[in-house]
């Protein structure tokens, strides 16, 4: 009997093996290249559906019942595919797919040939800003931070800022990154000109939620910004020609598995941003003002195939700035300048089939200079930050589960303000030490499939944060995301995040000058950190309209306030007494409706949303709203392809003002007006109202080949939007009298641009 049980546990576990399979291999497009991110679905004769995406070097294996089974995958800018087969044992399958000639209307989020940008359960979205090409911008060029601001969640900035705020946090909440590597200076002036040079990026992903534990050292959300992932198979060049900049980008193969691209982008636009700021208050200051400003950017990727299983990508991002300001009445001189620096390396290694690590190191440097001279005064304030560091990541599988570990080691260095003054000889200045830290961190996420209907996303990342003042941290945070798919048209998830920020921005100003600086967390600053909750739900109402509605609660401590504008200069404090820490709130509903059809796309996205802060050294200790406490965000986007040559686009936007501190009565105390203030931000702008309209011509327009004729009108209706308000006080014996003077930056502004690639 004990050898006939044998046989039968044998012959019983053998059959329980073969009853899955493994399928595994790449997804590619027609030269060969391999695809990041596609979606691979497995759809069995049971009904039940397996989903993954390939990972770095475009590779997807997956363990699935045996049987008949539906392969359907799809990426963004690709044509969707779709293929049956009998599994029957372990399998490796490759798959090609074809790059749509479909000409992309601008604000299409997804479309039946293929997808511009996806949106997936809890706040995450991905986008290829090339294929998002004709929403309205000043500029005729996609803008990464403008398109993300028609998002549900994303606060409206207003004129004068490009900063992003997520959720009902702070600009410096939001984790910036290129290929990696942080970016800390995140504008051009104003907000004018887009951040990056769309021409080089391949893909924007974007995570309200930062549920990703491979991602930290911020409160709110995360922003990867990556260029292009495979070598180039045909020389190319493309770019814009506009009246305010230009651009190109050169793709130049070297071998067949080796090449690079390399970007410029520059502004000539004295004669034009120069009258924008120039004051109104009469002829005569115009002339005795002169306002200058440019800038370049430039980006360089370099990518080789070393063989089927490793690759190396360099990645360079260099920017610069610089603002002048003459008043020959009051013999005032203002230089005003900023730049980027990031570059990274990236080995990416295939060690086995199911088995990929990529490892990189980056060096990021962000830093700003004001000088300031009048008659005989120099005032001098600057500023830095830099990084250096390694990162590792490993993905893997176990009993079929997806999992991805690694390790991240940076160094801090950093001078958050530097202030010098001369008079006659005289030098007096203000130093703060130079603050050297290090973060180590350990990540793993993992995303198990519960049952058939039940899925999650689980992560946990340990931080361990020091400094050379004997400051430091050791932080677990825990991530999970819980998915529920009752029906195929229907699906909701659940979250929660703990998040810790060591590194912090200082805004010390409400428009887009960039004289903030960012310090860490050391003697006296303390870290801060968040707990993060959100549910929501994604309906599916038909095969052209689908909705989304998300709610969210954020508790946020140790948050900072420098409320004296660009710094304070005396011999009795210092920054880190003049900082203010307390503690915030958001909490807020989110909620989008889009339609994509063949002639017509546009999406419907408003936000509802409190942000409260309290901190004991304001408002006498009791909470009030916070400066970007905009109740309501909404914002309409909308195209129309009438032909193959003509189609057109239009974006609504209309928000809530932001807030600010109004006296509330003054008096007289010796003779001198002193003003009272019942709480703070007690007051509120305007609210921000603008319509941008774009029409295109093309030429001509192929996958390798097109030009566009764009033509653009910013603020169409010329709606005064003020950025900040002015107080104007008159005595008159005893009595004031006290207006307010709102002043906006922008007009109605017209633009035309041409985009080209061949």
């Amino acid at each position: 009997m004990k050898p006939i049980l044998l046989l039968f546990l044998f012959c019983f576990s053998n059959l329980i093996a073969q009853s899955k399979a493994t399928i595994n291999g790449f997804v590619k497009d027609n030269f060969e290249k391999k695809i990041i991110g596609a979606n691979v679905s497995f759809l069995t004769s049971e009904n039940l559906k397996f989903d993954i995406a390939t990972d770095s070097i475009g590779r997807y294996s997956i363990e699935i019942p045996i049987g008949s089974v539906r392969i359907e995958v799809s990426h963004v800018g690709f044509v969707n595919k779709s293929l049956d087969l009998d599994l029957k044992k372990d399998v490796s399958l490759s798959i090609v797919l074809d790059e749509s000639n479909f000409e992309l209307k601008e604000v299409v989020i997804q479309n039946e040939e293929k997808k511009a940008m996806t949106i997936a359960l809890g706040g995450k979205l991905a986008f290829n800003p090339q294929k998002i090409g004709n929403v309205p911008t000043l500029t005729g060029t996609p803008d990464i931070i403008k398109l993300l601001q028609l998002t549900p969640g994303v606060q409206n900035s207003g004129d004068g800022n490009s900063y992003i705020y997520v959720r009902g946090g702070d600009p410096g909440h939001n984790l910036m990154l290129y290929s990696d590597a942080t970016v800390y200076g995140m504008a051009h002036l104003l907000g004018v000109f887009p951040f990056y040079n769309a021409d080089h990026i391949a893909e924007v992903q974007f995570d309200r939620s930062n549920t990703n534990s491979k991602y930290g050292g911020r409160l709110s959300s995360t922003v990867s910004v990556l260029p292009y992932q495979m070598a180039p198979k045909d020389f190319s060049i493309q770019g814009n020609l506009g009246l305010l900049s230009s651009q190109i980008t050169f793709s130049v193969p070297i071998a067949e598995r080796t090449g690079f691209y390399i970007s410029g982008r520059k502004t000539y636009i004295d004669e034009i941003v120069g009258p924008l700021l120039k004051s109104s208050e009469g002829s005569s200051n115009k002339e005795s003002e002169d306002y200058r400003y440019g800038f370049y950017d430039s980006n360089f990727t370099f990518i080789t195939e070393i063989n089927k299983k490793n690759s190396l990508t360099i990645d360079s991002f260099l920017s610069g700035d610089k603002f002048r300001v003459e008043d020959s009445t009051t013999s005032l001189n203002t230089a005003l300048k900023w730049s980027n620096m990031v570059i990274s390396s990236t080995w990416k290694c295939l060690l086995s089939d199911a088995v990929t690590m990529k490892n990189s190191v980056f060096y990021t440097r962000y830093a700003n200079n004001l000088e300031m001279k009048q008659a005989d005064v120099n005032i001098d304030f600057s500023s830095y930050i830099q990084d250096l560091g390694f990162s590792n990541t490993i993905q893997y599988y176990i009993k079929n589960i997806p999992f991805e570990s690694g390790f991240q080691y940076t160094i801090h260095d950093l001078l958050p303000q530097r202030f010098e003054v001369s008079n006659l000889g005289t030098v007096a200045s203000e130093e703060e030490t130079t603050i050297h830290a290090n973060n180590a961190v350990v990540f793993v996420n993992l995303k198990p499939k519960l049952s058939d209907r039940f899925s999650a996303d689980v992560g946990l990342r340990l931080n361990y944060y020091a400094t050379d003042s004997n400051t430091s941290y050791l932080h677990f945070e825990p991530r999970v995301m819980i998915y529920y798919f009752p029906k195929k048209d229907l699906s909701f998830f659940a979250s929660y995040t703990r998040q810790n920020q060591y590194i912090n921005l200082i805004t010390a100003s409400s428009v887009g000058v960039p004289t903030d600086f960012w310090v860490a967390a050391s003697d006296g600053i303390p870290s801060q950190s968040s707990d993060n909750f959100s549910i929501g739900s994604n309906k599916v109402i038909s095969k052209q309209i689908s909705t989304c509605l998300n709610g969210y609660y954020r508790s946020m401590k140790n948050l900072t306030e420098y409320p004296y504008g660009l710094t304070q200069f005396n011999e009795i404090t210092s920054l880190k007494n003049d900082i203010l820490t307390g503690d915030g709130e958001a909490y807020g509903l989110e909620w989008m409706l889009k339609k994509d059809n063949e002639r017509f796309s546009g999406w419907i996205s408003y936000t509802l949303s409190w942000s409260v802060r309290q901190f004991d050294g304001l408002n006498n200790g009791e909470p009030f709203y916070s400066k970007y406490d905009r109740r309501h965000n909404l914002a309409l986007v909308g195209a129309y392809d009438f032909n193959e040559k003509w189609n057109v686009g239009l974006t609504q936007l209309f928000s809530s003002g932001n807030r600010f501190t109004l006296p509330t009565s003054w008096y007289f105390i010796n003779n001198t007006p002193v003003r009272e203030f019942d709480s703070y931000n007690n007051a509120q702008m305007p609210n921000y109202i603008r319509t941008d309209v774009s029409v295109n011509y093309s030429f001509f327009k192929t996958s390798k080949k097109e030009s566009i004729l764009n033509f653009s009108v910013f603020n169409m209706f010329n709606i005064s939007n003020p950025i900040y308000v002015v107080l104007r006080v008159t005595v008159d014996g005893k009595k004031i009298s006290v207006n307010t003077d709102e002043k906006k930056l922008y007009s109605i502004l017209p633009s035309i641009s041409w985009r080209f690639k061949f």
